[in-house]
């Protein structure tokens, strides 16, 4: 009420102060006596009917139990008659505070080569027919130089997933001593009693093979890995909108180009440096790749050969020797060549065919000349089944001539 002040000390009537604020004269004549805010009063405290039992929330809200159903039940039992929204708005802080904690994020940076982050992104696209098709890309960074590299893929499968990790580790040059994941089926199947992870028993031994460890994400905290989460948004806000392809070979062409001409030649926000110039500097730290010869047990995919002597991989079928026609065979993909095992050793090898395309391997017809091959199965039996002997009795023509006029006379039949 300064202005009511402020008029009286320029000599203004309670008649005139009244006319120009609006107000009652009772009013201004009550405040002038009065001068200052008014003051609420105060209503007596009424204890709360959740007080006996705070002692006991306070408890079981340490030890992580914040279900507002659940502590209502427990409370009644001991004696509580309140309502649930009593109980619901004394939980509200304390889920506020728990929520806003979740959310924080402390970013850190790890040493040279220390640790690669792995996520996947799904994206859709129209084909040529107007049906929606979908794709799977998987994303790699390199948590030092923030270097990219990312692989489209059809189906997010274990074996997919382990060739996209050996694709990533040759692009950067060597392998990193860490790799982050969240919680997905293709590296942990589930968790234990006491919150253990399952591992992927093939993922494991494909980890330990080529020489990195496996970290986890916490569980619900993705934000764990929230360098190579940025990387996915990058790829679906500066890469997917202008991809025009043909097929998935020529997607990955396209985006292979732009990782070298735009995601890792750009100046990153965070270090102020290129990808690319601090992945020179941190190919020296990095582990050197196996051969791909101790990988070969878990990079490869069992197959059944068709009884018309191909098999079907990733839409596209390839023939192998005729002897293996009804038998499993082990496929291997390897670049641009396909390599097929049988008990061990290479029956055949292709060059990649795009799908629908059949491939004849070069000796798929011809009969081995011994029977001594190990490859010796029961397709080889199935077509090296001996016929019996069967002798038959030579008679003169004559014999026959004397039992057609045997017939004609109505004689022995």
């Amino acid at each position: 009420m300064r202005e009511i002040i402020e008029l009286h000390a320029q000599g203004r009537s309670i008649r005139q102060i009244a006319k120009l604020t609006g107000q009652s004269r009772n009013s201004v004549r009550k405040y002038l006596r009065n001068p200052g805010l008014p003051v609420a009063r105060a209503r007596p405290k009424r204890g709360s009917a959740l007080g006996p039992y705070t002692a006991h929330l306070q408890a079981r809200l340490q030890a992580g139990v914040d279900n507002a159903v659940v502590l209502l039940r427990e409370i009644r039992v001991l004696g509580y008659s309140g309502g649930y929204t009593t109980l619901k708005n004394y939980l509200r802080p304390h889920r506020l505070q728990r929520e806003l904690q979740s959310r924080q994020t402390t970013r850190f940076e790890t040493e040279m080569a220390e640790q690669a982050q792995v996520d996947f992104g799904q994206y859709s696209y129209l084909d040529p027919e107007g049906q929606t098709r979908r794709v799977w890309a998987f994303v790699m960074v390199l948590g030092w130089s923030r270097a990219l590299y990312v692989e489209f893929i059809q189906k997010a499968d274990t074996s997919a997933f382990l060739r996209c990790h050996l694709n990533a580790f040759q692009y950067f040059g060597g392998v990193p001593k860490t790799a982050l994941y969240d919680n997905t089926k293709l590296v942990v199947l589930s968790r234990d009693e006491l919150n253990h992870p399952v591992w992927n028993e093939r993922f494991l031994d494909f980890s330990l093979r080529v020489g990195f460890s496996a970290r986890l994400c916490q569980p619900y905290r993705p934000r764990t890995k929230g360098k190579v989460e940025r990387g996915v948004g990058y790829v679906e806000g500066n890469f997917w909108p202008t991809a025009r392809f043909t097929d998935l070979d020529d997607l990955n062409v396209q985006v292979r180009l732009w990782l070298d001409t735009v995601a890792n030649v750009r100046q990153h926000g965070t270090t102020r440096e290129r990808p690319v110039d601090r992945l020179y500097r941190e190919r020296s730290a990095l582990r050197s790749l196996p051969d791909l010869s101790t990988l070969r047990t878990v990079l490869t995919e069992s197959r059944k050969v068709g009884w018309d002597g191909f098999i079907s991989y990733e839409g596209s079928y390839y023939g192998v020797p005729w002897i293996w026609m009804g038998l499993q065979v082990e496929v291997l993909r390897d670049q641009g060549q396909i390599r097929i095992y049988g008990k061990g050793e290479v029956i055949a090898t292709h060059t990649r065919s795009r799908p629908g395309e059949r491939q004849t391997a070069t000796d798929q017809w011809e009969q081995p000349q011994n029977d001594s091959s190990p490859q010796k199965g029961k397709a080889v039996v199935a077509h090296q089944v001996a016929l019996p002997t069967v002798e038959v009795e030579q008679r003169p023509l004559s014999h026959y001539a004397e039992f057609a006029e045997q017939r004609v006379a109505g004689g022995p039949r």
